[in-house]
């Protein structure tokens, strides 16, 4: 046997790919609150982009369309 019973190949993680990115892909505006609540957890602090898996560049947009739907009074700053 070449491997030894013990070992294990490492875990194997497949990228995640952007969802903002690719043919009919959703827009990031700040007036739609119904696909900027899915980017926010349930106490409404924004989602990392390691979790949701949203390009470094769109992370950005998609932040500051939140901060910007926030300051309108679209999305609240925190949910108690």
């Amino acid at each position: 046997m070449a491997m030894e019973q013990g070992a294990r190949r490492p875990f194997f993680r497949r990228r995640k790919s952007c969802p903002f990115s690719g043919m009919n892909a959703p827009k990031i505006d700040y007036k739609d609150t119904r696909l900027l609540q899915r980017y926010l957890s349930e106490r409404g602090k924004i989602i990392p982009a390691r979790i949701s898996a949203v390009s470094t560049l769109k992370q950005r947009e998609l932040a500051q369309a939140i901060k910007r739907a926030r300051f309108l009074g679209l999305l609240p700053y925190v949910i108690s």
